[in-house]
């Protein structure tokens, strides 16, 4: 099959988890519903850290621009599929397809970026608790956010242009669910070597060292827990890492997973599938992961909602 002359095909195919007619409406309902619960669940959170006095702290802060990187994130991926199979239709056209790619990728490094910075708050809270606000002032908060989306801007920016350079083979079909970028550098008809030179490039380092950054912080943190003394004081000190190293390892873990599973058996469906952990059901899990872990996010949403707070 001869490659077009240029980047410009019109339309790729995303073929999701089944081509089975009788499977469509489960999913879709599935899907919905997960969508739903993302999106209000995170709102929620962020209405509760908007509105209770008690929690514009750094902590919080950063929480709620976590949620709404969630919300994002769920957003740039699930409406599309749920508009195909609603109106039973695989196409997403080529600009559609970058667009998505390039918003996947902001939301998706923007949030790596945060739960790192999430890492270093907790860093600073127990090991140097008593210039906590001193440290983490204001100015530096609002810092560690534009630094997070500036580098995940310039990364989604280079990835999405690197794809421009690229010639596409007509009738291009994505075994996935949503234009994932190594599934689509994947059936490029030209020569990928710098495309997957600079993928492979800016994972280890976007991804790595934000990891990097998580661990060495939980490492201090945890020497620091060991040396307390007393043990309601070190169940206290661990109770504000919980949530957070929760959503951590339950990011990494799936992430990792994916891409260890579909290098393993080679198999675009299985990685797709796989994909729904760290795109759809984390994102679903983490307002639930703070809020029934902590008591500040418990008594906001109450007082929200109209429960009485005791």
């Amino acid at each position: 099959m001869e490659p077009d002359n240029d980047t410009g095909i019109s339309e790729f195919l995303l073929l999701g988890f089944s081509e089975k007619p009788e499977l469509q409406p489960l999913i879709f309902g599935l899907f919905l519903s997960t969508y739903l619960i993302t999106v209000c669940g995170n709102l929620l959170l962020i209405l509760a850290v908007s509105s209770d006095s008690h929690l514009h702290t750094p902590m919080y802060f950063f929480l709620a621009n976590l949620s709404f990187v969630d919300i994002c994130i769920t957003s740039t991926t699930i409406p599309k599929m749920l508009w195909n199979i609603q109106t039973q239709s695989k196409v997403i056209i080529f600009a559609g397809c970058i667009t998505q790619m390039y918003f996947f990728l902001l939301f998706a490094g923007w949030d790596d970026f945060l739960l790192t910075v999430m890492a270093y708050d907790r860093f600073v809270a127990i090991c140097h608790p008593l210039h906590y606000m001193v440290i983490m002032n204001p100015q530096l908060c609002g810092l560690l956010i534009l630094l997070s989306w500036i580098i995940s801007v310039l990364n989604s920016s280079l990835q999405s242009l690197m794809l421009l350079r690229l010639t596409f083979c007509t009738g291009m079909e994505i075994p996935h669910f949503f234009c994932e970028l190594n599934q689509v550098i994947g059936h490029a008809c030209s020569d990928t070597f710098l495309n997957d030179m600079v993928m492979n490039f800016a994972t280890v380092l976007l991804a790595g060292t934000p990891l990097a950054g998580i661990l060495y912080s939980y490492c201090k943190i945890g020497s620091s827990i060991h040396r307390i003394s007393s043990a309601q004081g070190k169940y206290k000190a661990f109770s504000t890492c919980a949530s957070h190293l929760s959503v951590v390892s339950l990011f990494y873990c799936t992430s990792l997973g994916v891409y260890l599973s579909s290098a393993a058996t080679q198999s675009s469906h299985a990685s797709a599938v796989a994909s729904v952990m760290y795109t759809v059901v984390t994102p679903m899990l983490n307002p639930f992961i703070y809020s029934l872990r902590n008591r500040d996010i418990k008594r906001a949403l109450k007082r929200i909602i109209g429960v009485p707070v005791m």
